[in-house]
């Protein structure tokens, strides 16, 4: 089955990059000229998605307001020597079906998903985390969809974490099955010790799952704080029928986290067509300077 409709869960509250965060979303934070989240919504176009469904929650309809027609700024912008920032101003708004759903409240991610539920139907559908911009030639959701192709299977997107880090993550058994596709037969969220470690690889941004996972999200019971996660629902999957794993390829950025904003700017900037050449010539001269 072709899988068209992706799920980006963006109803955070951003708190480990505050104060920025209490009057701007964290998905509207730039990565030189255009939003994270907008990265995230041309990855799932490229990928082949139509149709995707944003979650949020209060504060955060700039993000709405992103992917809507502009007529005032399009009228502003329509003269002879600005029409190629109309279109792309204009193309923004046609990149996808961009539909939007509030998460009333912030329950966990597992709670933002089941908000998906009639937007999903009973199709298999990504899930695209709204912290997590992946940067490459191939879209990390397009590799993602073709495992699903290939195997039948609900997919994770998955990276090697430091083992020192892996407390902070995830942590899934897998075994490989060829070149960068694992197959992955348990998880734990946020292991605290060694013996709960199951390996080094954790879930990083990207998922594909079956609609069967609403039926076991309705089930799931709160855990801690009170909040639904997403990965006792695939815990069930991957301990019952399995699930596929893709090391994906791409540079993934952590938009919720400081320095991963700094690298993201920084790292995409210096490939920038309008300004790189120039701001590589300014980081070279920049880092003479440091001790």
């Amino acid at each position: 089955m072709k899988i068209t409709k992706a799920v980006i869960p963006a109803a955070g509250l951003g708190t480990r990059v505050l104060p920025a965060t209490k009057s701007m979303p964290k998905e509207m934070f730039p990565i030189v000229d255009k939003p994270a989240i907008q990265y995230i919504v041309e990855e799932a176009v490229q990928a082949g998605i139509t149709d995707i469904l944003i979650i949020t929650n209060r504060g955060k309809g700039i993000i709405e307001d992103h992917f809507d027609r502009s007529p005032e700024l399009e009228k502003a912008l329509d003269k002879p020597d600005k029409q190629e920032i109309l279109e792309v101003v204009k193309n923004i708004s046609k990149l996808a079906n961009v539909t939007f759903i509030r998460q009333i409240e912030t329950k966990g991610l597992g709670h933002a998903i089941l908000r998906a539920k009639n937007f999903v139907g009973n199709e298999p559908f990504a899930v695209m985390y709204g912290d997590d911009v992946i940067v490459g030639d191939d879209p990390a959701v397009g590799q993602l969809i073709r495992a699903y192709g290939e195997f039948g299977k609900g997919v994770v997107g998955v990276k090697l974490v430091p083992e020192s880090e892996i407390h902070k993550y995830g942590s899934l058994k897998v075994e490989n099955l060829h070149d960068n596709i694992f197959k992955c037969t348990d998880m734990v969220e946020k292991p605290q010790t060694r013996e709960e470690v199951l390996s080094c690889y954790s879930i990083l941004g990207r998922c594909v799952l079956p609609p069967d996972v609403f039926e076991l999200l309705e089930k799931t019971e709160p855990g801690k704080n009170g909040e639904i996660q997403l990965t006792d629902a695939m815990k069930k999957i991957a301990t019952s029928e399995g699930m596929t794993a893709v090391e994906y390829t791409g540079t993934r950025y952590d938009m919720g986290n400081k320095l991963g904003l700094l690298q993201a700017s920084v790292e995409v900037g210096i490939n920038h067509p309008e300004i790189g050449d120039g701001f590589k010539k300014y980081l070279k001269e920049f880092v003479k300077t440091l001790d």
